[in-house]
């Protein structure tokens, strides 16, 4: 398998490793200090694309892949208020397209998790729910992908909410989401139901950036000779 690396920062690295485990080739890898070689990908000479790069070039970079009939998956955050856009322009173009806010498996079970719980909670008006998320001090965006992708699952379940905030609130119709930066942490996510009288929470921890980078090598894979626009939880659970 030929693999372009777009973002080569601590989560391309470690899929280059993996990939190398693998025998696999690394056809490109593409970082600011070399931005333009992105022109000079094309289906002869990539496979698969894997874009971990930052919101303001993820779109350029996902736009010219599928253009140009590079299968590529995209685990960059904030973007997304083009991503109706990119999955205009991979049906247009017949191309194959994958983003996840996360790609571990645990973390995507944990989002099935949470889904499950705030439809069980959502009648039970005495609890309070909020999220914390737990990141390295690199990390630009707040709140993480995840984060958002969890809030979404708890909104869509959970009709006596009406959106999420990234700040303490005292309005019981808002999902307080706070966010924290810390030096080494991968990420971790908290959920809490808290009454007067208990609290239920769910927690992912990881304790790496391995579960990430193997789930997006995995992704990518399984991507490559597939057409359309797919998500994890299609190679997961589908």
């Amino acid at each position: 398998m030929r693999i372009a690396l777009i973002g080569y920062g601590k989560m391309g690295k470690t899929i280059h490793q993996i990939a190398l485990e693998q025998n696999d080739e690394i056809a490109f890898i593409i970082d600011q200090d070399n931005a333009s070689d992105l022109f000079k990908m094309n289906s002869t000479n990539v496979d698969v694309a894997i874009e971990f790069s930052n919101p303001e070039s993820a779109f350029i970079n996902i736009k010219y892949c599928l253009e140009n009939g590079i299968p590529i998956i995209s685990g960059t955050t904030g973007w997304l208020a083009h991503y109706n856009q990119a999955l205009k322009i991979c049906k247009d173009s017949n191309g194959s397209f994958m983003y996840a806010s996360n790609f571990s498996i645990g973390v995507n079970v944990f989002f099935e998790l949470n889904k499950f719980l705030a439809k069980k909670m959502k009648n039970y008006l005495q609890y309070k729910i909020n999220m914390e998320e737990i990141h390295h001090i690199q990390k630009l965006d707040s709140p993480s992908g995840t984060a958002i992708t969890l809030a979404d699952g708890i909104l869509e379940n959970n009709e006596n909410l009406s959106k999420w905030v990234n700040n303490i609130t005292p309005n019981d119709t808002e999902l307080c989401i706070v966010s924290k930066r810390i030096e080494n942490v991968p990420g971790t996510h908290s959920i809490k139901y808290v009454s007067d009288i208990d609290e239920i929470e769910i927690v992912h921890t990881a304790h790496s950036r391995l579960g990430f980078a193997q789930g997006a090598y995995d992704a990518a894979k399984w991507l490559k000779d597939k057409k359309g626009v797919y998500s994890i939880q299609d190679m997961l659970f589908g």
